[in-house]
């Protein structure tokens, strides 16, 4: 394993630049220092501090966020395009980068590179960091020549992308607040207020209105249940995600999310606008076909669309095209289909692909925009209507408060 130096060197203007630089030994450190310009003036190994790389805290991992590798590629593409090394580039997006974890896995990458490894070897060893999609359009840029151009589209992908998921967590995050907040108050009134009025009750005597004994009941089990209720939910959620990881139970879920009412629609344009983005950037960067079919149906996030775009890819190895295919398939209006048929016929593919996705990009940011207005009314008169009917049901003896009393 390559070791961390801390170095002194005077650039070309005489000044002192301070840094550090992962080697294999002290003679590789001063050969990379003199290749950049600079005359070392002293160079120290680190000590290795091990403890520090060993701890992981909970809810605090080295997942590498979308938007972080937009930035990280539209930066990158900055600095090839004005003449900087790729060493050096990779040597500043390191250090520049406000994300962690992307920084540790960049020093990972350029001592790859400094070994001799192509950018996209060095990228495909990070594949949490780096996913597919990523790694063959890099491959593609270095064999074209256009590593710059390919970072562009990766990173106009990928803020696409960004921008797609929050449009979807914008049109989710209110209903679930919403229902949050009902169970929240449901809890809290049956485990805390009506047991209150349940001995108040008791006191006075008689027939209390079927409302409010329903409503005492439901409380009264509520507490007893509550402890194996919590342990009920945490091990079904448990459950449920090592199920939806799962080939089967995968499918089942996304076949379930597109039959879904309400959402469906939501959830279906969003896979559309996906497999058109990623499908039209593959092929912009110069990947075959065949693998750009490959990597579009293991990033596509849906299991309905990665089984049709896995038949598409047998057929088309058998000699058929992507339109004729296509149709059969559900899951891909005859829109889709239409447009990739032109494509095919005028060797534009991916400027039609661009077409479809910026139609569907458009039609989720519709669908948000009516669910909102749809879901806010809707969950306002669920939520007052819960609350009151409990208020209601716990106040009915109160107007027959006479009649209870003996």
């Amino acid at each position: 394993m390559a070791d961390t130096y801390l170095y002194r060197v005077r650039d070309r203007h005489g000044s002192i630049v301070s840094g550090s630089l992962e080697a294999d030994s002290t003679g590789l450190v001063v050969a990379k220092l003199r290749d950049l310009g600079y005359v070392p003036l002293s160079i120290d190994r680190k000590a290795a501090v091990t403890l520090k790389s060993d701890i992981k805290l909970p809810f605090f991992g080295d997942r590498i966020k979308l938007d972080a590798l937009a930035v990280f590629s539209r930066q990158f593409a900055t600095m090839i395009d004005s003449g900087l090394t790729l060493l050096r580039s990779l040597y500043i997006l390191a250090d520049q980068t406000e994300s962690k974890p992307l920084a540790v896995v960049l020093r990972e990458v350029r001592v790859e590179v400094e070994r001799g490894a192509s950018l996209s070897q060095a990228l495909a060893k990070h594949p949490k960091a780096f996913p597919r999609l990523y790694v063959a359009m890099i491959r593609a840029g270095e064999v074209g020549g256009a590593l710059d151009q390919v970072l562009l589209q990766l990173a106009t992908t990928l803020e696409k992308q960004v921008e797609l998921k929050r449009k979807v967590k914008s049109a989710l995050t209110y209903p679930v607040a919403v229902l949050s907040l009902v169970l929240l108050i449901l809890t809290a009134m049956l485990l805390f207020v009506v047991p209150t009025f349940k001995n108040l009750y008791s006191s006075l005597g008689g027939t209390l209105p079927l409302p409010t004994r329903l409503l005492l009941m439901v409380s009264h089990y509520s507490v007893i249940l509550f402890p194996f209720l919590i342990v009920g939910a945490v091990v079904g959620t448990i459950l449920f995600r090592r199920w939806i990881r799962t080939p089967k139970g995968r499918a089942a879920w996304d076949r379930a999310k597109l039959r879904a009412p309400i959402f469906s629609k939501l959830v279906h344009r969003t896979a559309l606008a996906r497999f058109s983005r990623t499908f039209a950037s593959l092929l912009r960067a110069g990947v075959p076909l065949l693998e750009s079919l490959e990597i579009t149906k293991d990033t596509s996030g849906n299991a309905v669309v990665a089984e049709a775009l896995a038949d598409v890819q047998d057929a088309v190895k058998a000699g058929e095209s992507i339109a004729h295919r296509l149709p059969s398939h559900p899951v891909f209006p005859s829109m889709v289909a239409q447009m990739i048929s032109v494509g095919e016929e005028t060797g534009a593919l991916d400027s039609m692909l661009d077409k479809v996705a910026s139609f569907y990009e458009q039609e989720v940011e519709a669908l948000v925009n009516s669910l909102t207005s749809l879901l806010e009314p809707l969950l306002i008169v669920v939520l007052g209507g819960t609350v009151g009917s409990m208020v209601i049901s716990l106040y009915m003896p109160m107007f027959n408060i006479i009649k209870l009393i003996k």
